[in-house]
Order: C-alpha cells, then sequence, then structure tokens
C-alpha cells in the first residue's frame, strides 16, 4: 500500500510538471513594438522613448516576459493634461490593467469565482493552477477580487443611459429597497428594479437611517430616472426617505407597503406578548428537558437492539386496531421513545416563515395536549410489561404539568383567539400560504374589496356585545395598523405609457424579490467562509458585491458589455476611455461620491470608533488625566 500511496503521488508530482511546462512561458520574451503612426496632436513623426520589459499573466496566454516600446511625438507635444503625447502597443494595454502584470481576463475569472460561485481564496489560486497555469497568492486573488468589483461598478454607471433606455421599454421600473446585516453590523442598503430584477444601486451605510437612505435613492433616480412605484417595508427609516424623494422629485407615484411586513408588523403586536408567556412558562416547568431526559434514558435501555426497536415502531405504525395497545417489551419502550420524540419534534409543524406566521411554542403545546389524549387511549389497556408501563405513565406525568397548569390555559385561549384574528387577515390578504401566482387586477381589485368588507366588520364586532376585552384589544390593534399603512397597501396595478403600448403591469405586494436576494448573498457567504455567524463578513464585503449579482440575469449582461466572454475587453475598454478623458483634461465619467455622507457614525460603537477606543494610548492618556492633581468639581 505505501508502494502505491508513493507512485501516486510520483504521477501527481509529474502531471504537476507537465501542467506548468503546457501553460508557462515564463522566461520566453515577447517583443511588443508596433507601428506608432503620427502623433495625434501636430500629426508629425512619433520616436521611441523607451523600452522595457516586464511580466505579464493572462489566461489567454498564460505566464509570460514581455519587451513593450513606448513612442512619443517627436515634436514634444503635450495633452491639455500636460502629459507628453505616448502611445503604448494597444496589444499590451488590451491585456493587461495599468499598473499591473495580471491581465483583465485573470481579474474577471477572480471576481466570478468570488462573487457569483462563492469559491474561497485557495480554491480560485488552485482553480488558476490548474485550469490556466497561473500562481497567484491569497492577497493577490484579495485585491484582484476588490478591483474586479471597482471595474464592474465603473461599468454599471458607464452604461447608465442604456440600462435606463431598457427600463423605460418596459414602461420605468417598481422601485424596491430596502437594508440587511448581521447583528446591526455591516448593513447593506440595496435599491432593485422590480421587473427586471436588477440590482440599481448597492452601498454600505453605518446605520439605518431615513438621511443615509435618502442620498442612495436619489442618485438611483438621478442614474436610471424615477420609478413608476415604490416598495417599501415598514421601518422608520425607509418609509420617510422615499416619502422625501417623491416630494423632492414631484413624481406622482403609489408607494407601496409590503403585505408581508404589515402582517408581520400586526402578527407581533397580536401574538408576541402571549407566545413570550407561554415560552416562560414551558421553561418554568422545563418540559422539553424532562422529555429529552426520557428519551435519553429509554435509548440506554434498548442499548444495542436500536435498529430493530426502530423497525418495531414502523410495524406498529402501520397497525389498525380496535384497542389503542402497546407492545411489550423492547418494543414497547420503543413506541414510548418515539411518542415523546414526536411531542418534541414540533418544530415539524412550521412553515419556515418565522414568527408571528410559525406560532412554535404554540405548536409544542398542541403536541403535549394531543400526545397526552393518546396516552390516554392507550392507559384504558394497561401494558402488562411493567417497564413499558412505567414508562408511558412517567411521559403522563410530565406532560400532565401542561393540561393542569391554569395559566397554560388562559393563556393559550387569548393566543388562539387573535391567531384567528390574524390567519383572518391573512386569508383576506391572500397570504396564508404561498403568495398566488400570475395575479391579475381584477383578482387585486376583488381582494380589495373582500379586505375592505372584512375591516368594516371588525368595526361592527368591536361594538358588539360579548366579546371580550382582550378581543376587543386585539381588534383596535389591527384597525390602528390599517389606519397607518391602509392607504399604501393598494395600486400595484401600474398604467403603462402609450409610447411602450400601454395597458396594465403589475407591481409585487411584497419586498419578497430583495428578501431572496439577502438570502441568497448571505447563503453564498456562508458557502464560501464555513461561517453561520456572518458579522465580521457582511461588515468586510464591498457594497458592490450586489451589482454581481446582475451578471446572472442575461438581458443585463447583453446591455454593459454583450456577454460575460467580453468582459475583460470592456474593462479595458473602460480604461482607455478613461484616459482618453484624462488627457483631454475632462473629468472622469463617474465623479459622484457620497461615501462620507453613508458613514455618518449614529451608533454608540462603531467597529471604526472602537478601534480607536480600544487603544493602549487611549487608555494611558485617560489614566494620566485620572491621577493627576486636578482640582475636583462639585456637581
Amino acid at each position: 500500500m505505501k508502494t502505491l500511496a508513493v507512485l501516486r503521488e510520483k504521477v501527481y508530482s509529474v502531471q504537476d510538471r507537465f501542467i506548468q511546462q503546457a501553460f508557462d512561458l515564463k522566461g520566453v520574451v515577447v517583443s511588443a513594438k508596433e507601428e506608432p503612426g503620427s502623433c495625434e496632436i501636430c500629426q508629425g513623426q512619433m520616436h521611441v522613448q523607451k523600452t522595457f520589459q516586464h511580466e505579464g499573466r493572462t489566461i489567454e496566454h498564460g505566464t509570460f516576459d514581455v519587451r513593450e516600446t513606448v513612442w512619443v511625438c517627436a515634436a514634444g507635444c503635450r495633452y491639455r493634461s500636460g502629459e507628453l503625447v505616448t502611445r503604448r502597443a494597444s496589444s499590451v494595454v488590451e491585456s493587461i490593467i495599468p499598473d499591473r502584470v495580471v491581465g483583465y481576463d485573470v481579474m474577471v475569472f477572480v471576481g466570478l469565482k468570488r462573487f457569483l460561485h462563492h469559491w474561497q481564496r485557495e480554491e480560485i489560486c488552485v482553480g488558476l493552477h490548474e485550469e490556466h497555469g497561473i500562481e497567484l497568492s491569497s492577497g493577490e486573488i484579495s485585491l484582484m477580487s476588490r478591483l474586479f468589483l471597482d471595474y464592474l461598478k465603473r461599468l454599471h454607471h458607464a452604461r447608465a443611459k442604456q440600462l435606463k433606455a431598457a427600463l423605460e421599454s418596459d414602461g420605468g421600473y417598481p422601485m424596491h429597497v430596502d437594508a440587511t446585516g448581521e447583528n446591526g453590523r455591516g448593513t447593506l442598503l440595496v435599491v432593485m428594479a422590480g421587473w427586471r430584477k436588477w440590482v440599481l444601486g448597492s452601498w454600505k451605510i453605518a446605520t439605518e437611517r431615513s438621511e443615509l437612505i435618502l442620498p442612495c435613492i436619489r442618485d438611483v433616480v438621478r442614474r436610471f430616472g424615477a420609478p413608476c412605484a415604490a416598495m417599501r417595508d415598514l421601518g422608520k427609516a425607509v418609509t420617510p426617505a422615499i416619502d422625501d424623494l417623491v416630494s423632492e422629485f414631484d413624481i406622482d407615484i403609489p408607494v407601496l407597503a409590503c403585505h408581508q411586513h404589515f402582517l408581520a408588523d400586526i402578527g407581533k403586536d397580536l401574538l408576541a406578548p402571549y407566545h413570550s408567556r407561554l415560552r416562560e412558562l414551558f421553561g418554568r416547568t422545563k418540559t422539553r428537558p424532562k422529555l429529552r431526559n426520557l428519551v435519553r434514558e429509554l435509548g440506554r435501555q434498548i442499548g444495542e437492539q436500536i435498529h430493530e426497536a426502530r423497525q418495531a415502531v414502523l410495524t406498529w405504525q402501520t397497525m389498525t386496531e380496535a384497542e389503542h395497545t402497546l407492545p411489550p417489551g423492547r418494543d414497547g419502550l420503543a413506541v414510548v421513545r418515539s411518542m415523546t420524540q414526536w411531542t418534541i419534534d414540533y418544530k415539524a409543524d412550521s412553515t419556515g416563515l418565522d414568527f408571528p406566521f410559525d406560532r412554535p411554542y404554540w405548536d409544542f403545546y398542541n403536541r403535549c395536549i394531543t400526545i397526552l389524549r393518546a396516552i390516554d387511549a392507550f392507559l384504558r389497556i394497561a401494558p402488562d410489561d411493567t417497564k413499558v408501563n412505567a414508562a408511558i405513565e412517567r411521559l403522563h406525568r410530565i406532560l400532565s404539568a401542561v393540561a393542569c397548569e391554569v395559566p397554560f390555559v388562559q393563556i393559550v385561549r387569548h393566543l388562539r383567539r387573535r391567531a384567528a384574528l390574524f390567519d383572518e387577515l391573512r386569508d383576506k390578504l391572500r397570504m396564508a400560504t404561498k403568495l398566488p401566482e400570475n395575479e391579475s387586477a381584477k383578482d387585486l381589485d376583488a381582494m380589495r374589496s373582500q379586505f375592505d368588507k372584512w375591516v368594516a366588520s371588525l368595526n361592527k364586532r368591536r361594538l358588539k356585545r360579548g366579546e371580550t376585552e382582550d378581543t376587543c384589544n386585539a381588534i383596535d390593534t389591527i384597525l390602528k395598523h390599517i389606519d397607518a399603512h391602509g392607504n399604501n397597501l393598494w395600486g400595484h396595478a401600474i398604467c403603462l405609457p402609450e409610447k411602450v403600448g400601454g395597458g396594465i403591469r403589475l407591481a409585487a405586494r411584497t419586498n419578497e424579490q430583495l428578501e431572496n436576494f439577502f438570502k441568497d448573498l448571505k447563503h453564498g457567504e456562508r458557502r464560501r467562509s464555513g461561517r453561520k455567524n456572518l458579522t465580521q463578513d457582511l461588515e468586510h464585503l464591498p457594497a458592490e458585491a450586489a451589482l454581481a449579482y446582475n451578471l446572472n440575469h442575461s438581458d443585463y449582461v447583453i446591455i454593459v458589455c454583450g456577454g460575460l466572454d467580453e468582459l475583460s475587453k470592456t474593462f479595458a475598454l473602460l480604461d482607455q476611455e478613461d484616459q482618453s478623458r484624462k488627457r483631454k483634461g475632462l473629468a472622469p465619467q463617474d465623479l459622484e461620491d457620497f461615501g462620507c455622507v453613508l458613514q455618518l457614525s449614529t451608533s454608540s460603537l462603531s467597529t471604526p470608533d472602537r478601534r480607536i477606543v480600544r487603544t493602549e494610548n487611549m487608555n494611558q492618556r485617560i489614566n494620566r488625566a485620572a491621577r493627576s492633581r486636578a482640582p475636583h468639581l462639585q456637581y
């Protein structure tokens, strides 16, 4: 076996050398001396300014050395910027990034793998080596990743007019605005065009506040035109920011409140107080720990025969009998163990929508009551096996505390009434399950009509005799939310202008597109980092990483570069255009930068502030002042 291992190692070594020899052109010097033509200012001759040798690394050519000749105007002409009129070899300029030895295609390879496929740096290094014979360090991978996003942002802004024209051909775009973060840090604000699902802008902001959000959405409107609608959550930051934007640009568009957030806000106000008290009761009675201990003890009693016991449980599940009985011996213990596990597996009843759409402790209570009733049925004919009988009675004692405790019954009664109201509201907004597909304007009109009738019935129910005080309070909570946000719940039918064919197109009723976008982004970052907690990852993730997801949309890619295969050439053209503008004394195409405004620090102890506060010099400075003989002040 050792001989085979050594042989395989040598085969891999020979393979690596073969790949390196096949791709590596290092040591081969290529001459880049092209005819310069005439000076573009005086039309005179140009002569050699210098010839120098440097390295190059491109996917197209591999690693090589190039001897490049630079030409200069013989008459000494200068551009308006003051630079001499020079000309480099176009083959080098079009392939290698300025002031670097790495090619544009290598940067694009790194960027796509990092931000679309979520490869780790080491994976990218291996991919470059094995596929293209190019060696880059982990640090260079990080630099190339950041540089890729810089180029992508420049390209996004340079093609703003073409992207705007595409959006106008749709009749505009619904603007979706939302922000995400992790533990209050790394706040990423994103604006998305709803129908195309393009990210129009993304920024890192110090905290989610309206004065930081407004400059961002204002920039989107200036670049891509006014939206035909705006979708937002019910947050205290986004709401005034969009209202100020509509007022500032004097645009008459529906500002829509996300139905999902609307329901979530009402549900939390309705259910959170009683659901929290139910959780506290379960914690006080220690029901779940006792059930888990019972499962572990029964597992130890079954011992090594656990596989046969599981098969016995599967057989018992399929039995149909007039009298409910438990099998004796090991099989009976396995059945009691499975019943206990079924009780603590209450999360299986969840839909994955989180609270208040899922109420885990209410599900736990319902399972406890259900299994108690089942135990009563199984105990009508007590098991002959004393161990099985002891196990089932122990399970009954643990769960009896839930059924006998008066607070449990009272809290669940209130929770059930409020949940019924909340579920009625979900049904009227047709969000009791998944969002219906292919909704029409008629569907929305019918939904609104039913919703208005339901609200009127709530007002009547509020005044009806016999309703409990808690039910009246719950109705008041719902009506309060409807009064605050009811006007923003409707208006999803957008009338398209005649120049694009007219008609009606619906905007989404929720901000689900952006929510799913953030979910995918975080999932990708977890895949790359291997960490569940993304606090540090999101804090260091550049905002432009959100723009990289546009490259998944073929319509966007065709507009900005024609195809992913052309992305590196497009980046090279961007540099040539910027260099041309600089020589002519013109300002760069994209000058606006309000990064400093977005980092106005309103948090009590942000990461940049923490780096300043947690220094030895800070400690010494304060301690020296504290130990000084300064007079004590009287307060």
